[in-house]
């Protein structure tokens, strides 16, 4: 399958407004709670709706629960902009701990995810400065594998936020390598969605009353003693096992071999 039409279907060119809106609202957002717990709780309620109603042809049930039976603690990852239904499968602890960024457009991701139960790890710096970035991403990976070491499950996305979409990224490996913990690469599509094709993710914002499928790729693990070779090679393997999970779930709902 083409992976670039996978992620260009049904795109509406009208949703660019959207994105207008949200740079208009984003910083008063950010200085009033009361706002942005009032968005946060909209923002739920939809997502709920979208879980609830549509229907899975494809859940790798089995899969789910023989990692969560076999290979607990363990890190699920997915691309940006293809991750806003992966929270409702973390439910029952796993995964417990989720890394947001500390940015004014993370912020609703951090209410939105603590409303649906999980505790949040802010990742970066604050600022878009390179060693502040940099000094809060460490912080963030170390928070991430303290709470590996105690057992809770934990989730981060795979692809550096406006960096390159779908390319995996070094910290998720490194987390892995430090924790010793397996990563799980997953992917939820639906059928009925509309494409952010101008955001730097190609966001797929997922709309109710349509087909879901949800997909789970083979672990990736990292050993301890692993040098860089070996960390750019498990890199890649997560890269095409992320692509692959999703153009499964894609299909599975489209419809396409």
């Amino acid at each position: 399958m083409d992976r670039e039409n996978t992620f260009r279907t049904r795109h509406d060119p009208g949703i660019r407004w959207t994105k207008r809106l949200w740079r208009k609202v984003r910083a008063p957002l950010a200085r009033s709670q009361f706002a942005a717990d009032g968005l946060a709780f909209l923002v739920v309620a939809y997502l709920r709706l979208v879980y609830r109603t549509n229907r899975f042809v494809r859940f790798d049930r089995e899969r789910v629960d023989e990692i969560v039976a076999h290979h607990t603690p363990f890190i699920v990852t997915c691309w940006h902009g293809q991750h806003f239904l992966v929270p409702f499968f973390g439910r029952g602890g796993h995964p417990s701990v989720i890394m947001v960024s500390r940015s004014n457009d993370a912020e609703l991701n951090a209410r939105v995810v603590e409303r649906l139960g999980f505790q949040t790890v802010r990742a970066s710096g604050g600022r878009d400065r390179k060693a502040a970035h940099e000094k809060g991403a460490v912080r963030g990976l170390v928070a991430l594998r303290n709470h590996l070491r105690a057992g809770r499950s934990v989730s981060m996305i795979a692809d550096i936020p406006h960096g390159v979409p779908r390319e995996a990224g070094k910290g998720i490996i490194s987390l892995a390598r430090m924790s010793g913990a397996p990563i799980v690469p997953v992917a939820y599509a639906s059928s009925r969605r509309r494409l952010f094709a101008n955001a730097w993710d190609k966001a797929a914002l997922n709309l109710p009353f349509g087909k879901a499928a949800f997909c789970v790729g083979e672990l990736i693990d990292v050993p301890a003693d692993a040098d860089d070779e070996i960390m750019e090679a498990r890199r890649q393997d997560l890269e095409n096992t992320l692509n692959s999970a999703t153009e499964q779930a894609y299909a599975a709902v489209d419809g396409t071999p």
